[in-house]
């Protein structure tokens, strides 16, 4: 509720200001329309009371004694004729100057009214000046409607006034509760909020607030749930914008905007400026990141001029986030303008777990939940993620008919956010499509299990998804891994080439299902290569740099080309050698490949334990779970039989205690 009431009050005064717009424009239209009206009905009524007639028509009424009086206006002569009996009034006409002498003794003669033509010069600059200025105001009103509607608050016409969204108090409606798995990002922005509560303990001993902090991680990590829980914690007030709100088509705008969101900021102080996307404004002005923004570079530099202009002892505190920090220019990230610099990256499985309870709480769970395994397999995913599988469970438990969601609904909701996508069940692939796909997935599954370091499979399928995979094999972790050794790496380029292996053994051709696993493995190849130092060739030399590191993590080669060229048959090399082991343990297990296929063929999806059991009778091997269950029989039979002669050992030493008695006495 409280953080509906700050969007409720903009609301309310975003529709008072288009209202008050609205009553203006109305006011000028209804205007306009009544003086066109107005002019409409006066020349009806002027056309119907006065009439062009010719110049001989005028000197026949003359002649004649119609005329009572006439006015010369120096264009034209208007002719009042006399009112004839039975009628109220005198018609008008008007005819055009002529150059005639004989006019005015006429005129003497038949004893007519004569009028001469006095210019009013006052009336006519009236006239001329409302002509031009008139449009001119009209316009200036409507551009300024306009560019309200189109920029927003104050300045000229509304165009450099700041756009930040003032959350007061606790309306930001978060807390630090709420943002879980970043723990470390927490207790730097807890320092923050303490120093806000109690200043005086700080300054004693003479520390001072950092100015700003710069928060820097992937999408969806929780950077603006943080800067929001560093105001709900604090109780300031907190201003919250984006970097693209400071940028119109107008030069100086940025500049004016920024002033202006200081001015308040500081009016407010203690209080927190929350930047969102700051890369939008503080892009380098090196040419290397594509520079050349007049508008852009003004704005970064009124931002840097009003960071070192603000007094931190007022508890203004700047908050930041992107996540493109290599972007950002060296004056923006010195210390004494953001002091530090806190990453917010993936979390890992505690962190994963801590995310899922925070984002489950309120969702209604039966006793098969199992968060913990959820949390291993979800190694990579964001906290953005995590919430979108909760979310997506609950709705696949309320498409089942069922109250509560379950541990299937879950992994279920896993496939869909981070594997593939929905299922299309209503794609109809030919028989031999399938039977390609299920021998290529089953390959891949066989390599695992004949493998040492390779991750357990989790699940086999050959249903299509809607993000483009015919079929896929699903492994999952047993325990989180932050180093991966060579043999790792190479069982899973291995891995990924056993579904082309597969298809070639089986069907003596090759189709085009492996081209992600062929985009992995050289991915995987080129990093031990270029990055981890694993080839004989190149040694500990590094090849690339990483561009992008909290986006794509897109790695640009550093090398000269004659080096790159010998890099690629390297990377060819070693993937040759990985998809020629693959073959190799396919074609020593045949009959085992055949027979899982088969059975993938006629159920669709087999899960991973389905697997490792038919995988085990077909090669005869021990289930290690009946392993387990006899190593444990046999150790309690040796504990029995140790506790046994344990008893017997403590008898004889009784008895023989006995006999050393009797024998003192």
């Amino acid at each position: 509720m409280d953080n509906q009431e700050p969007k409720k009050q903009n609301n309310e005064k975003n529709n008072k200001n288009n209202k008050n717009g609205q009553v203006i424009m109305t006011f000028i239209m209804v205007t306009l329309f009544v003086l066109f009206i107005m002019s409409f009905f006066t020349n009806k009524i002027t056309e119907q009371l006065t009439q062009e007639i010719s110049y001989t028509k005028f000197l026949e009424m003359v002649e004649a004694g119609e005329v009572e009086k006439i006015q010369f206006t120096g264009t034209q002569i208007d002719i009042k004729a006399k009112s004839k009996e039975g009628t109220a009034y005198s018609k008008t006409y008007y005819t055009g100057m002529v150059d005639d002498y004989e006019l005015l003794s006429l005129l003497k003669e038949k004893d007519v009214e004569v009028y001469g033509y006095i210019p009013d010069n006052t009336s006519a600059v009236i006239y001329n000046v409302l002509s031009f200025i008139l449009p001119l105001v009209i316009i200036w009103m409507l551009m300024g409607f306009l560019m309200k509607r189109m920029g927003g608050g104050g300045g000229m016409m509304g165009v450099g006034k700041s756009n930040a969204k003032v959350y007061v108090e606790k309306s930001t409606g978060v807390t630090f509760k709420d943002v879980a798995g970043q723990d470390e990002a927490k207790e730097s922005l807890q320092e923050v909020v303490d120093f806000l509560h109690n200043p005086n303990k700080y300054r004693e001993i003479g520390a001072k607030l950092p100015k700003g902090a710069l928060l820097v991680g992937p999408p969806g990590t929780g950077k603006t749930l943080l800067a929001k829980a560093v105001a709900g914690e604090a109780k300031v007030p907190f201003f919250s914008l984006a970097g693209s709100d400071f940028v119109e088509m107008f030069v100086g705008v940025g500049a004016s905007r920024v002033r202006d969101l200081f001015k308040e900021a500081q009016k407010n102080a203690p209080c927190i400026i929350f930047i969102d996307e700051i890369d939008a404004i503080g892009k380098s002005r090196d040419s290397r990141f594509g520079s050349g923004n007049d508008e852009r570079e003004q704005t970064l530099n009124q931002l840097l001029a009003e960071m070192d202009g603000f007094d931190t002892s007022k508890g203004l505190l700047i908050l930041a986030a992107t996540n493109r920090p290599e972007v950002l220019d060296k004056a923006l990230l010195r210390p004494g303008r953001f002091d530090r610099r806190i990453i917010v990256d993936r979390p890992d499985q505690k962190g994963r777990l801590e995310t899922l309870k925070v984002h489950a709480k309120d969702v209604l769970m039966d006793e098969t939940v199992d968060l913990d395994a959820l949390a291993l397999a979800t190694a990579g995913l964001v906290g953005s993620d995590l919430a979108n599988m909760i979310n997506e469970a609950a709705i696949n438990a309320v498409k089942h008919g069922r109250k509560y969601v379950n541990q299937s609904d879950l992994f279920e909701a896993f496939e869909l956010v981070a594997v593939g996508g929905k299922e299309k069940k209503d794609r109809t692939m030919s028989e031999k499509e399938r039977r390609i796909v299920s021998y290529h997935e089953v390959g891949h599954a066989m390599v695992t299990a004949l493998q040492k370091n390779t991750e357990p499979v989790q699940k086999i399928t050959i249903v299509p998804r809607t993000m483009g995979a015919l079929g896929y094999t699903l492994q999952t972790p047993e325990e989180e891994k932050f180093l991966e050794s060579k043999e790792e790496l190479l069982a899973k380029i291995t891995t990924y080439m056993a579904g082309r292996a597969a298809e070639e053994l089986v069907f003596q051709s090759v189709t085009s299902g492996a081209a992600n696993d062929i985009e992995q493995a050289t991915k995987i190849a080129k990093a031990m290569i270029t990055r981890f130092g694993m080839s004989d060739k190149f040694g500990m030399m590094s090849l690339v740099t990483i561009e992008s590191q909290y986006l794509d993590g897109r790695a640009a080669m550093n090398c000269a080309e004659e080096t790159a060229a010998e890099v690629d048959k390297e990377v060819l090399k070693l993937i040759n050698s990985c998809y020629a082991k693959a073959m190799e343990l396919l074609t020593e297990n045949r009959e085992v490949l055949d027979k899982i296929s088969d059975y993938l063929y006629e159920h669709e999806t087999i899960t991973g334990k389905e697997f490792m059991k038919i995988f085990r009778e077909l090669k005869g091997l021990p289930d290690p779970e009946d392993e387990k269950k006899d190593a444990k029989e046999g150790a309690q039979t040796e504990t029995a039989e140790e506790e046994s002669a344990k008893g017997t050992y403590i008898d004889e030493v009784i008895d023989d205690e006995s006999h050393k008695e009797s024998d003192d006495v």
